[in-house]
């Protein structure tokens, strides 16, 4: 049965796209400032404010203002359980394939078997 995850569906969206990618792989560095973050990118600031409120949203980065500086950070937590979904997708996944390869061994022993009589 299919389990539902709100919070993990808002996290996949918001990894979806590559800019968002990026800012999340250069935060995993670090936190960073929102003109720091936008350096590298080739868009406005406006635009990366828009991606960086997409990733807030979804939980992945949280920011804090001091002064004029609005300084990002990966939100860990969160990270770790997109990555725990991932872990438990490979097993799940590992398993299947195992299973795989023992039922098409039995089979091809079968028919080697029955191809000797």
């Amino acid at each position: 049965m299919l389990k539902h995850d709100p919070d993990l569906d808002r996290v996949f969206q918001a990894l979806a796209d590559p800019t968002r990618r990026a800012i999340v792989e250069r935060l995993v560095r670090g936190p960073a400032s929102v003109s720091q973050l936008a350096e590298p990118l080739p868009m406005s600031l406006a635009a990366v404010v828009q991606h960086l409120q997409v990733l807030e949203g979804s939980g992945l980065v949280r920011s804090e203002k001091v002064g004029r500086v609005r300084t990002c950070r990966v939100e860990p937590a969160v990270l770790r359980r997109t990555e725990e979904w991932f872990a438990g997708q490979r097993t799940l996944w590992e398993r299947r394939l195992e299973r795989l390869g023992e039922l098409l061994a039995d089979e091809t022993e079968e028919k080697e078997e029955k191809e000797e009589k």
